[in-house]
C-alpha cells in the first residue's frame, strides 16, 4: 500500500466507506430484532424464560456446527460475495416473521429456525468481513478503522435498542422485525460497490487442499500463539456472562417489573452508549498504555461493575443497574477494537478467515452456552440466579491477562 493511500481519511477509502454504510445499517436493523425477536415471542406466544432463552441461544450456537468449516471456505474465495449472499438470506428469513405473524400461524418453531438461520448468516458475513478490512485499510491502520467500525456499530446499538422499543410500542413487533429485514437488503445493495484489493485477492490458491487439514492449520495457528490464546480465554469469559445478564431481560423488566418496552429498549441502549465510549476511547487508552496492557488495566477497573447487575429492580436499582450496564459495555468496545485489531496483526493474510472462524466457533459458542443456561437457571431457580452466575463470571475475566504475553503487547 502506497504512502499516499495509508495517509487518506478512511471514509475516503471507496471500499472501506461502502462497507462501512453496508455494516451501520445492517447493525441498526440488527439491534432493532434484538429487541423485537424475544418480545414477539413474550407478548404475541406467551414464551417463557426458557423459550426466551433458548431463541437466543440458537443463533449463536449454530456457530458450533459451522464455524469451522466456514472459516476454511472463506480463506478460499472472494469475501465480497458470501457477504451479499448471507444479507440476503436473513433478509428472507427476517421477511418470513411478519408474514406469518399477519396470516396467523407464526410459532416459535418458526422463530427457532428463524433464529439458526439469522446465525449461521452472520457468521459467515462476520468471518468474511473481518477477513476483509486489513486488505481494504492496510494492517498499519487497523486500529483506527475497528475503532471507526466498532464505534459506529455501538451508535447504531443505541439507536436500534432504544428505537425498538418505542417501535414495538407504537407499530408492533412484527413491523420492527420487518424493518432488520429491509436493513440487510440494503447492505447488499451497498456491498455491490466493494472492490477487494489485492491483499484479499490474490490469496494462494487452495481449493485442491483437503478442507480438514486447511482447518487444522488454521486450529494449530491460534491455539499456539499466546497472545491470541489468552484474549480468546478473557472473550469467552465475557461471553458467557453476558447472556446470562441479558437474555432473561424482556421477561424481567416487561413482564415481571411491569415497565413498558421502551424501558427495555433504553436500559439495552445505554450498553450501546457505553460501547460507543469504550470504542472511541480505545485507540487513545491503546496508545497510551500498548493495546494488550490497556485491554487487561480496563478489564480490571471495570470488572466490580457487573455484581450490580443482579440487584435490577424498581426504583433507583433500575437505574444503578444501568449504570452498571454502560460500565460493561464500556469495557466491551475497549476490548472489542485493540484484541480484535491484535487478532488481525498476528496473523497471516491465508489464515485470517479460520482464525477468525475459530476464535468465532468459542466466543460465539460461549454466548449460546449462556443463553441455555440463562434458559435453564431462569426455569429452575429463577431469573436472578442467571444474573449471579453473569456477574461472577464477568468479575473474574480479567485473570486470563494476569500471566499472558498480551499484557506486554505494544
Amino acid at each position: 500500500m502506497s504512502a499516499t493511500l495509508v495517509e487518506e481519511p478512511l471514509l475516503q477509502l471507496r471500499g472501506f466507506r461502502n462497507l462501512f454504510v453496508a455494516a451501520a445499517v445492517s447493525q441498526l436493523g440488527s439491534q432493532i430484532s434484538y429487541v423485537a425477536l424475544p418480545l414477539l415471542a413474550v407478548t404475541a406466544l406467551g414464551a417463557g424464560p426458557g423459550e426466551v432463552g433458548l431463541l437466543s441461544a440458537l443463533g449463536t450456537l449454530t456457530v458450533l456446527l459451522l464455524g469451522l468449516p466456514a472459516g476454511a471456505w472463506v480463506d478460499r474465495v472472494r469475501r465480497r460475495p458470501v457477504m451479499i449472499g448471507t444479507d440476503l438470506l436473513r433478509a428472507g428469513a427476517l421477511l418470513s416473521v411478519p408474514v406469518a405473524w399477519w396470516g396467523g400461524w407464526l410459532s416459535m418453531g418458526q422463530l427457532y429456525a428463524v433464529a439458526v438461520l439469522v446465525g449461521a448468516g452472520s457468521l459467515l458475513f462476520d468471518v468474511a468481513s473481518l477477513s476483509l478490512v486489513p486488505g481494504l485499510v492496510g494492517r498499519e491502520r487497523l486500529t483506527s478503522a475497528n475503532s471507526l467500525l466498532v464505534g459506529t456499530g455501538a451508535a447504531m446499538d443505541i439507536a436500534g435498542r432504544s428505537g425498538a422499543g418505542v417501535l414495538v410500542q407504537v407499530a408492533g413487533a412484527p413491523v420492527a422485525v420487518l424493518a432488520d429485514a429491509l436493513s440487510y437488503l440494503w447492505s447488499a445493495a451497498w456491498l455491490r460497490t466493494v472492490n477487494e484489493r489485492p491483499a484479499t485477492d490474490q490469496l494462494p490458491f487452495r481449493e485442491r487442499e483437503p478442507l480438514g487439514r486447511q482447518i487444522g492449520a488454521g486450529v494449530r495457528f491460534l491455539f499456539g500463539n499466546q497472545i491470541l490464546v489468552s484474549a480468546l480465554v478473557q472473550g469467552t469469559m465475557a461471553n458467557l456472562a453476558f447472556p446470562l445478564c441479558s437474555v432473561l431481560l424482556p421477561v424481567l423488566i416487561v413482564e415481571r417489573l411491569g415497565y413498558p418496552e421502551w424501558v427495555l429498549g433504553a436500559y439495552l441502549a445505554v450498553g450501546g452508549l457505553g460501547a460507543l465510549a469504550g470504542s472511541s476511547a480505545a485507540h487513545l487508552i491503546g496508545r497510551r498504555f500498548g493495546s494488550g496492557r490497556a485491554a487487561w488495566l480496563v478489564s480490571l477497573a471495570t470488572a466490580p461493575a457487573s455484581l450490580v447487575i443482579p440487584f435490577l429492580d424498581r426504583g433507583p436499582w433500575l437505574w444503578a443497574a444501568a449504570a452498571a450496564w454502560f460500565v460493561l459495555a464500556f469495557r466491551t468496545g475497549v476490548n472489542n477494537v485493540l484484541l480484535v485489531s491484535l487478532r488481525q496483526r498476528v496473523t497471516p493474510d491465508d489464515l485470517l478467515g479460520r482464525m477468525t472462524a475459530t476464535m468465532r466457533l468459542l466466543l460465539m459458542g460461549a454466548l449460546g452456552l449462556g443463553g441455555l443456561l440463562a434458559a435453564a437457571l431462569g426455569e429452575v431457580w429463577g431469573i436472578r440466579s442467571a444474573l449471579w452466575l453473569g456477574a461472577l463470571i464477568m468479575a473474574l475475566s480479567w485473570i486470563p491477562f494476569l500471566f499472558s504475553p498480551l499484557r506486554r503487547h505494544p
